[in-house]
């Protein structure tokens, strides 16, 4: 008897999982999950890319694509469990209470995969942020002691991490319309240059790092210390030049600086190729190789504005001197703020001398002489 047990459980994990598979397939074929490192993956396709860390501790998410996507990423994140599932070995059911009632009926080795606990969002932007409300609602955060009533509802919902410019972005504290709604905002936000999880999750240190005044004035990048793998969000992006986000606090200076940081955590396995890799906000998997290329070429262009500016050339006249030209065929985007005069109009506002504010003027009445 045990033995046609035993061959019935795993049959029923070899049909169940291919079906599994194809249902999320079927909701998510659109997006595509990349293996980084140790217990991160890339999903792309869903607006800007996400990285996710699955395993044991749950779901942690950078970014969350568009709002139009976040059906598609939720099936892909619970597909992404069910095949790492699959590598481990099924849950011995021959011992403990679980061997009788409705789970030894149901023939399912497999535990019901884990929430989503955190979101971190690199900056305000929707196609990053988009899917913070629905991915936040699917999931559940961790809550300390015994909790019961209302305060059991801090555990409904993933906690979203952010700078705190994020959730005035989001937010509009002062009074105008929210670009968000309230469910999608960041629920715990930090102000210095970083911040680090209480804890391991899924193996990793993670540590939160903000860049001031780059693509915006909210950026922040992720480093999963033991997996080695940085998400850049929108601070590098193999796609096109950055989006230099002049109403949001962003300057080219910013996005040097934090391409630097970057490239002062990559460790590379050989002549900048491989080690630590890198999870661009647009584009493919990257390492420390094209962060450096991606860091010059945007470096180089900034120095050679700033010479022109220097000279006194005005913006057309920098622009009609094509300071990207051998850079436009592999960077410039067709149109927007990624195209070449975007570009250079944006790195030329960020570099030009601010005139000082003007002091206020004051009259004094002369004496009179009596």
């Amino acid at each position: 008897m045990k033995k046609i047990f035993f061959a019935c459980v795993g049959l029923a994990a070899l049909v169940a999982a291919p079906l599994i598979a194809q249902q999320n397939r079927a909701a998510s074929d659109d997006l595509e999950i990349l293996p980084v490192h140790g217990s991160i993956y890339m999903i792309a396709g869903a607006g800007g890319n996400i990285t996710v860390s699955a395993g044991k501790d749950g779901v942690l998410l950078v970014d969350t694509g568009t709002a139009e996507n976040a059906d598609k990423v939720l099936a892909a994140v619970q597909r992404l469990q069910r095949q790492l599932q699959v590598k481990e070995p099924p849950v011995d059911l021959r011992w403990g209470a679980e061997t009788r009632g409705t789970l030894q009926s149901s023939l399912n080795p497999y535990a019901p995969t884990k929430p989503i606990r955190y979101i971190i969002n690199t900056h305000a932007h929707p196609d990053h942020t988009g899917g913070n409300l629905r991915l936040a609602k699917s999931g559940r955060t961790f809550t300390g002691g015994n909790v019961s009533g209302d305060i059991a509802d801090a555990g409904q919902g993933a906690a979203i991490l952010a700078y705190e410019n994020v959730l005035n972005r989001m937010s509009a504290p002062t009074g105008s319309q929210a670009s968000a709604p309230e469910g999608a905002w960041p629920t715990d936000t930090f102000h210095q240059e970083s911040m680090k999880l209480s804890h391991f999750f899924n193996g990793d240190g993670v540590q939160i790092i903000h860049i001031a005044d780059g693509h915006t004035d909210g950026d922040s990048l992720v480093y999963f210390r033991g997996s080695d793998v940085i998400a850049a969000g929108d601070l590098f992006m193999m796609t096109t030049y950055p989006i230099i986000d002049l109403e949001r606090g962003g300057t080219i200076n910013g996005v040097i600086d934090g391409l630097n940081k970057m490239l002062d955590i990559v460790i590379p396995e050989f002549r900048m190729e491989g080690g630590t890799m890198v999870v661009p906000g647009h584009g493919r998997l990257s390492d420390g190789g094209d962060l450096a290329y991606y860091r010059d070429m945007v470096t180089i262009i900034r120095d050679r504005i700033q010479a022109m500016i220097k000279k006194g050339m005005t913006l057309d006249q920098i622009k009609a001197a094509r300071p990207t030209a051998d850079y436009d065929p592999r960077w410039a985007a067709a149109s927007g703020p990624a195209s070449t005069a975007g570009f250079i109009e944006a790195a030329y506002k960020t570099l030009t001398p601010r005139p000082a504010p003007a002091k206020p003027t004051t009259t004094t009445k002369k004496k009179s002489q009596g």
